[in-house]
């Protein structure tokens, strides 16, 4: 999970050899096919020139405060959107904290909807992370906590969307959900109404969570049930503690462009788009 820019905004620093087609810009499409220049397979490592990628960068981060933060309810500071294009937000009060991430791609759009007939709400808090094709949707209360990963394509709602007998009018049955702080929940899990979720606990790939998980606890499988008890006095690291460094977390990102990205030229990354090498 890694981001347009300088692609450790998710998870971790990422290395220059990470795969491309991880992280490609919000402005992939004035660059590749339909745009200016041919669309190759993803290479090796990132060519790109270092200033490129601080022009996609400011140009992504323009696109989300110009279409996206008028949209939210609440928006704290530090929110950073890869591929701004592919984040919807579909009816009202939606709204999330400081330093709030959130990794869209063209094939995994992130969508957040909330139901106005009967005033659905989705809470997220500091510090959380969205990646591709996560859906979150509520009819009456989404809420989570700090510090959360929620992996790619990831579905949590608060509703049945219809009856098991009435199946035409929605939103169904409806339940608030909670997810506490610092959970991780992995690929393709699904969260369905009435769920309270602890802190520190994971959701393993694939699960299908319908009831509640309690701290510190991994779960799996269909349905969801307890694999493993973690340690509560163990001490966890969170993304919280990726802002709390005495240096900016935006400096230490710029920081980590430049050192990877400095060295690439424009005309080695024009070659790679017309005639890659194995080296690239």
């Amino acid at each position: 999970m890694v981001g347009a820019r300088g692609g450790f905004a998710f998870c971790g620093w990422r290395n220059k050899r990470a795969p491309p087609a991880m992280w490609h810009s919000p402005t992939d499409s004035l660059l590749y096919p339909g745009g200016l220049l041919p669309r190759t397979n993803p290479m090796r490592q990132d060519n790109r020139p270092y200033t490129l990628v601080r022009l996609l960068g400011a140009y992504s981060d323009w696109y989300a405060k110009r279409f996206l933060h008028p949209q939210f309810e609440s928006i704290g500071p530090g929110a950073d959107f890869r591929k701004p294009t592919c984040f919807e937000i579909v009816g009202p009060r939606v709204s999330v904290g400081d330093h709030f991430h959130a990794m869209a791609t063209k094939d995994g759009r992130i969508r957040l909807v909330t139901w106005p007939e009967t005033e659905g709400r989705i809470e997220i808090g500091s510090y959380v992370a969205l990646s591709p094709g996560v859906r979150i949707k509520s009819a009456t209360s989404v809420k989570i906590g700090d510090s959360c990963v929620i992996a790619e394509n990831v579905y949590i709602t608060d509703a049945d969307w219809h009856g098991i007998y009435e199946r035409i009018y929605p939103p169904g049955e409806m339940a608030p959900v909670e997810i506490g702080n610092n959970v991780w929940i992995s690929d393709r899990a699904t969260v369905l109404k009435g769920v309270r979720i602890g802190d520190n606990s994971i959701v393993a790939a694939g699960a299908v969570v319908t009831s509640d998980v309690p701290p510190d606890t991994i779960v799996g499988g269909v349905p969801a049930k307890p694999i493993r008890q973690l340690d509560p006095n163990a001490r966890y690291s969170t993304r919280r503690d990726m802002f709390q460094s005495k240096k900016p977390y935006e400096e230490l990102e710029e920081d980590m462009e430049r050192r990877f990205l400095g060295p690439n030229r424009w005309l080695d990354w024009i070659r790679s788009l017309i005639s890659p090498s194995p080296r690239d």
